[in-house]
């Protein structure tokens, strides 16, 4: 959003050259300009730039699918319940892009009670999820999303981590253009530093986990592409039970 913000911001200073000033197009009209979906201020902006031929249709053209592909995975910020996005979206997610795990049943496992999401050859695999939003912010998740390379600091907080409960996590991190994944096994988990175990009174043996952009470095070590999360959930069971 911030380099779109900016991108409109330099075509207007030169459709006011251009035009005198003509059309205001300050931040207090804009802020104060009523919208309604699917009109807004973004539309409102870039209309005048056609019209006053600052920019030209192919132009605008490019700036949207710049845009587009900057914040590609921005839809998944508008999922507001957490449940359904924790829950339904990474699971979903994770099972589409690695096919091969399979929904855990009490055929697999005769203990099984809902502890964790995916089973593979007697490997128990627990998902979880976050979005990089910025931090400090009252705004909603969709304008709080931030890109990879912003310079923001930003929260993302893996909750209700029960490794006592599952052989491995795979950790799913969003922002507004790319998606990372980690993968690490329970006891990489509970003895990891930065986790912190009593997140809710009462719930022994539960905990939290947060990135942020002063320790995102400390998990490189654990980060996997895509294509590699089913060998390094093996590997990572392999390495727990060697």
């Amino acid at each position: 959003m911030e380099k779109l913000v900016n991108e409109l911001k330099m075509q207007i200073s030169e459709m006011n050259k251009q035009n005198g000033g003509k059309y205001n197009l300050s931040d207090d009209v804009l802020d104060n300009l009523y919208s309604v979906y699917p009109f807004n201020k973004f539309e409102y902006i870039i209309s005048h730039l056609i019209g006053t031929d600052v920019i030209t249709l192919q132009q605008y053209i490019d700036i949207r699918n710049n845009y587009l592909e900057r914040n590609k995975y921005l839809y998944i910020f508008e999922i507001t319940a957490s449940r359904t996005f924790g829950e339904k979206w990474a699971q979903r997610h994770l099972n589409e892009v690695v096919p091969e795990l399979q929904q855990p049943s009490t055929m697999y496992d005769s203990n099984y009670s809902g502890q964790y999401d995916f089973w593979y050859s007697g490997i128990r695999i627990k998902v979880k999820a976050s979005r990089a939003v910025r931090r400090k912010s009252g705004d909603s998740l969709i304008i709080k999303a931030l890109s990879s390379d912003s310079k923001y600091g930003f929260d993302m907080n893996f909750q209700q981590i029960k490794p006592a409960c599952c052989d491995v996590f795979v950790w799913i991190g969003v922002w507004r253009d790319v998606i990372r994944y980690w993968v690490l096994s329970s006891d990489e988990v509970k003895n990891n530093r930065y986790y912190s175990s009593g997140q809710h009174r009462g719930n022994v043996g539960e905990g939290q986990l947060w990135l942020k952009e002063t320790n995102i470095n400390d998990f490189v070590v654990y980060e996997v592409g895509v294509r590699d999360i089913l060998l390094k959930i093996i590997e990572k069971a392999n390495n727990s039970n060697s």
